[in-house]
């Protein structure tokens, strides 16, 4: 009876701890506070397209050729109460070769954008401020008659800072004006100063006028097809205000899957400063160049290949 009685009051203090442990284990944990929504948004996105042409016994003529092109953009926005900042990094390279001539590079390109603004009615309209730098990564050559080097790293480099109104209405487009803006045209080989408009021998031109950039991203314009646009405008108030310095890029890109993206770019440009030449020869065989007025320039690339999207 006596053990009886002990293996009665063991049972019962087990089931007394069992059921405070699962009391314990079912109360609810008090809420822990959320974190603050983050006020930088921040992305990457990298492509390598290849395009390739092998021909063999080819009746119909051509030439064998290889091209690749790596595009690499980043951006980091800041937005708070009362101020928005907005930074792009857009870099480019792509190379191509045809078979019997040299490599030869087909896009080039450093890009920095930089465009901080200050709430002034509602945050949609900024008091802002841009700082705006591109170059290229390495040579350029011109291929006519002769080869001819036209562009290197700062060989153009174009630097712009003004202060104006940011128009921002969401986090898609926005519209900047600066009547009030600073821009130099920088060279670190003389050699090239003429065909970016400057004096003979001299590193660098500085400009004072108007700014105008616009922006317009859009992902998921369809499904897997992000749009993007981009303009630049520039005007000089001291010399031919009406000839205004214009750099338009816009594209689609295209997503496949995780890894495998397309996209196709158009890039617009048009600066007078920048004259055009012509080489041709001669009747007596002399090499001549011809320069002529300035012209609008326009590169379209359409690839296809690896791709890389991260955004948070």
């Amino acid at each position: 009876m006596k053990a009886l009685k002990l293996r009665l009051i063991a049972l019962a203090a087990m089931s007394i701890l069992t059921t405070s442990f699962s009391a314990a284990q079912e109360e609810p944990v008090a809420d822990t506070p959320e974190a603050p929504p983050s006020k930088w948004k921040v992305g990457v996105f990298s492509s390598l397209t290849f395009n390739q042409i092998a021909l063999k016994n080819w009746a119909a003529g051509g030439k064998n050729s290889f091209s690749g092109t790596w595009l690499g953009n980043a951006y980091a926005n800041y937005k708070s109460d009362k101020a928005t900042w907005d930074n792009t990094l857009e870099l480019g390279y792509g190379i191509m070769r045809n078979k019997g001539e040299d490599l030869q590079k087909s896009e080039d390109k450093i890009h920095i954008a930089s465009v901080y603004g200050y709430d002034a009615a509602r945050q949609k309209l900024f008091y802002s401020a841009l700082f705006d730098f591109k170059t290229q990564f390495g040579k350029g050559y011109k291929y006519d008659v002769d080869t001819t080097l036209v562009s290197k790293f700062m060989s153009p480099g174009y630097i712009s800072i003004s202060a104006g109104m940011l128009y921002k209405p969401n986090d898609k487009l926005s519209i900047y004006l600066s009547p009030l803006a600073g821009k130099v045209t920088a060279v670190s080989d003389t050699a090239l100063s003429e065909i970016y408009g400057l004096d003979p021998g001299s590193h660098s031109r500085g400009e004072f006028g108007a700014i105008a950039k616009v922006t317009y991203n859009h992902p998921n314009l369809v499904k897997n097809v992000d749009y993007y646009f981009r303009g630049d405008f520039f005007a000089n108030w001291k010399d031919h205000p009406e000839h205004i310095d214009v750099d338009i890029e816009t594209g689609f890109n295209f997503k496949v899957n995780d890894w495998l993206t397309a996209l196709i770019k158009v890039n617009v440009l048009f600066d007078d400063d920048i004259k055009y030449t012509e080489q041709y020869v001669d009747a007596d065989g002399a090499t001549v160049t011809r320069e002529r007025g300035a012209r609008v320039q326009v590169k379209e690339l359409f690839g296809f290949g690896l791709g890389f999207k991260w955004d948070k």
